[in-house]
């Protein structure tokens, strides 16, 4: 079960994270641990060597925009953050929860779906 929050209740690390990640800033990587996994798009990238292009790459070959429209906590670790894009990929318009798990101040797991 899932607790509705304001996205400034997030975790330090997702609150610096999430506008770093929209922005491409190479700072988002700081955000995960040396293990860590991120599934997006039916894609799973391990560890920073993985992790770092994607933050850079994906989604580059379409223009939109991003806003953080809500957050959840499922407990301790476990934290959901929801995004809203608007822009000119397939569909144009498209809510992502982000799901993360965290040990010890660091992201361990994202995974991205619709």
């Amino acid at each position: 079960m899932t607790t509705p929050i304001d996205t400034d209740q997030l975790p330090a690390v997702l609150r610096d994270f999430l506008p770093a990640h929209v922005a491409r800033d190479d700072g988002a990587l700081r955000a995960f641990a040396p293990d860590a996994v991120v599934t997006d798009e039916g894609r799973t990238l391990r560890g920073p060597e993985e992790i770092g292009p994607w933050l850079r790459d994906a989604g580059t070959e379409f223009t939109y925009t991003t806003d953080v429209v809500g957050a959840e906590r499922v407990d301790d670790d476990h934290w959901v953050a929801v995004l809203h894009l608007e822009g000119d990929f397939p569909g144009g318009v498209v809510d992502l929860r982000y799901r993360f798990t965290l040990r010890d101040g660091l992201v361990t797991e994202l995974a991205i779906a619709p």
